[in-house]
């Protein structure tokens, strides 16, 4: 078993175990409660949750991508950049950071990526495109796939902004994201993670066979995971 220091030790015993291998997957409710309680540095940690899930990402019509607006957001104020010829007002109207076009290449080039979301309207994504090398490996990439590619600027800002979030299956299947804050009341952060799964679920290729979600599990950004039961998902959802 690995040996953790003794604040984590602690944090371990609040959530009725020491060896993560034993833990059993829990109701929502229960499991949000635990999070919250082993919460404790000194700053508001996000509460993140983590699914894997029976696919092959391998598979294009598997690699599952898209994205959910959480009904409470997820407690950070988000920078968005907007790159666009012609839309600069109607971005900087709708709160976005800061919008443009050659100045903003120009930053990107030099290796900045100081931005949580780029939004691109489609007649930049030729010049855009070219320093994939650079927003890629940050998955600030903009895409069609995940509305933020748009000629519909003013939404695609505002809606970042109140709390939508992309979510991504890696290579081995699964999914991370976070769902919001620490601070954030217990039915907040079941709410939020309730649409999670809820669009997950959905997003259930055809192609897919056998058990779709094999196990949910959420954490505070310095805590232990809590297994989440997947059936429990599964059912209020299914």
């Amino acid at each position: 078993m690995v040996k953790h220091g003794k604040r984590y030790t602690n944090l371990l015993k609040k959530i009725g175990t020491e060896d993560p291998k034993s833990r059993k997957p829990i109701a929502l409710v229960e499991a949000v409660n635990k999070v919250k309680q082993t919460a404790s540095a000194k700053f508001d940690e996000s509460v993140d949750i983590a699914i894997n899930l029976g696919i092959d990402p391998r598979k294009a019509d598997q690699a599952i991508r898209g994205t959910v607006s959480l009904p409470h957001g997820i407690g950070k104020t988000v920078r968005v950049t907007v790159v666009t010829r012609n839309q600069e007002a109607a971005a900087l109207a709708a709160g976005a950071d800061e919008a443009g076009f050659e100045p903003i290449l120009e930053k990107i080039r030099g290796g900045w990526t100081d931005t949580d979301v780029i939004i691109a309207t489609p007649e930049v994504m030729g010049e855009l495109g070219k320093l994939g090398r650079i927003l890629g490996p940050r998955g600030l990439m903009p895409n069609p796939k995940s509305g933020t590619v748009t000629q519909d600027v003013t939404t695609a800002v505002k809606e970042v902004k109140a709390g939508k979030i992309e979510y991504r299956v890696d290579k081995g299947g699964n999914i991370h994201a976070s769902v919001g804050k620490a601070s954030f009341e217990a039915p907040k952060l079941v709410d939020n993670i309730n649409m999670f799964l809820n669009t997950i679920i959905r997003a259930k290729p055809a192609t897919a066979k056998g058990q779709f979600v094999k196990s949910v599990a959420i954490s505070s950004t310095m805590g232990p995971s809590v297994k989440v039961d997947p059936a429990e998902a599964i059912k209020a959802h299914g």
